[in-house]
């Protein structure tokens, strides 16, 4: 018996299935879509996650790089994250500079432990600062060991929400080697014994971890893009960067850089760590004595006088200071509250305050 033909599909059914096709075609076209995207973003964010993980500060020795001056838009998203990271705000493509292409600069601001007032100023005055993306600030408040009940808790709970302080091993002084264990003692704290271990490079902190450290008063007042824009063209090596003494000498070889602010380069902190020549003499004024180490030792080879850029307030008028002006660097001697209302009204420093129907400041 021959079999039966296959039933016709009706007119109806065949039509109707033609005119769905479209749609499934369309459906199918959003899937791979949005796979292609997935796979994308994945591939983004991973990148994404090691970038900002390789340009934090130091981790092993400050746990959270709090104390870093990134750019404007990246600090926000990081400190949006969580209170404690960094501060002022970062730019867009900050991401998509590594760490080692950055300008990295260690401001360590020598004070007094007890000094929480000023600290907690200074932190305003200088987290709201912006620097350009492809340079890193770290600002370290440094003084000696503690020696109070009360110190140990405020210091603690300062660490622990800012991460911005050094302690070093000493006994609080001014002119009797501070300077000198502050630098001589930054090699060992920002050496990375792990990362010596390591087989991946990329996983390696950059060399070295500054190109630039300097010491400064915590009565100066620093503008930091202006210094980051007067250190960017200058070597990276044997240099010696501030403010020339004597005030009426613009002649960086003439005899030291004022306390105010100075800055070598990474490999003069490691030369202060291992010659006997500050072990043996750290005693007397400690701008002065640094730059007789340098003489004795023929270092800073490279100097570079910032004057006029940075100065003492000036009122009253010295021989080493000089009126407010657009292309300041630093400004010393801000002992009291008034000179710094001034110094921070002269360069408009909350011109970035947004308006809010939260607050009226006229």
């Amino acid at each position: 018996m021959a079999p039966k033909p296959a039933a016709a599909i009706p007119v109806e059914i065949w039509g109707c299935c033609r005119s769905l096709v479209p749609y499934f075609t369309f459906i199918l076209l959003l899937c791979a879509i949005t796979s292609l995207n997935q796979l994308r973003y994945g591939a983004l964010h991973s990148r994404c996650a090691f970038m900002i993980n390789s340009g934090s500060s130091m981790d092993h020795i400050i746990h959270l790089p709090s104390g870093s001056i990134l750019s404007s838009q990246h600090a926000a998203a990081r400190q949006a994250s969580s209170y404690n990271l960094p501060p002022s705000l970062l730019a867009s493509d900050q991401s998509l500079i590594s760490h080692e292409n950055r300008l990295r600069i260690l401001i360590g601001i020598l004070t007094l432990a007890d000094q929480y007032q000023r600290r907690s100023f200074l932190r305003l005055v200088y987290r709201t600062q912006q620097v350009p993306a492809n340079v890193q600030i770290d600002i370290k408040f440094v003084f000696c060991n503690l020696t109070k009940e009360e110190q140990r808790i405020w210091v603690a709970l300062e660490i622990m929400l800012y991460d911005d302080i050094i302690i070093l091993n000493c006994t609080e002084n001014m002119d009797l080697g501070k300077t000198y264990t502050y630098f001589s003692s930054l090699w060992e704290m920002f050496k990375d014994e792990d990362d010596q271990h390591s087989e991946s490079s990329s996983s390696r902190r950059p060399y070295p971890p500054y190109h630039y450290v300097m010491k400064g008063d915590d009565d100066t007042y620093f503008r930091l893009e202006k210094l980051a824009e007067s250190l960017k063209p200058l070597p990276r090596e044997d240099l010696y960067y501030g403010f020339v003494i004597p005030c009426e000498s613009k002649d960086p070889f003439k005899h030291y850089m004022s306390g105010m602010g100075f800055a070598v380069s990474w490999d003069i902190v490691e030369w202060v760590r291992d010659s006997d020549i500050p072990r043996r003499h750290h005693v007397g004024p400690e701008d002065m004595v640094f730059g007789e180490w340098l003489k004795m030792g023929r270092k800073g080879r490279n100097r570079h006088s910032a004057k006029w850029s940075m100065y003492n307030f000036p009122e009253p008028p010295t021989h080493c200071s000089h009126e407010l002006w657009p292309e300041t660097i630093a400004v010393h001697l801000l002992k009291k509250e008034p000179r710094w209302i001034k110094t921070l009204k002269y360069f408009n420093v909350t011109r970035n305050l947004k308006p809010s129907k939260l607050y009226h400041i006229p």
